[in-house]
C-alpha cells in the first residue's frame, strides 16, 4: 500500500519521537486529519505509541492509547515506516 500525501507528511515529522501536538504543528494538517491518518499508521505498524517511563527517564513503547485522547501519548515511525517514507519500499 503506497502512502498518501497526508501520510508522508505525518511521517516526515516522525523520526524522533513527537508529541501530537508537534505533528499537527509541523505537517500543516488539521488536528481531525492528524488523528485519523495517525490511527491507520499506527495500525499498518508504520508508527509505535510511546510514553514516557519516569522510571526509566525514557520514553518506552505501548500498544495501549486511547484513541479518543492522541494527545496522551508521544509517537515515532518504525523501521518500516522509515522505509516506506523514504521509498524504499
Amino acid at each position: 500500500m503506497e502512502l498518501n500525501s497526508d501520510q508522508f507528511a505525518i511521517l516526515d515529522t516522525l523520526y524522533f519521537v513527537e508529541p501530537f501536538d508537534r505533528i499537527v504543528e509541523e505537517s500543516g494538517l488539521p488536528e481531525s486529519v492528524v488523528k485519523d491518518e495517525l490511527r491507520t499508521l499506527i495500525a499498518q505498524r508504520l508508527v509505535q505509541v510511546m510514553q514516557f517511563d519516569e522510571d526509566r527517564k525514557d520514553y518506552v513503547r505501548t500498544t495501549m492509547y486511547d484513541a479518543d485522547n492522541m494527545r496522551a501519548c508521544h509517537y515515532l515511525a518504525t523501521k518500516e515506516g522509515l522505509l516506506k517514507h523514504s521509498g524504499r519500499r
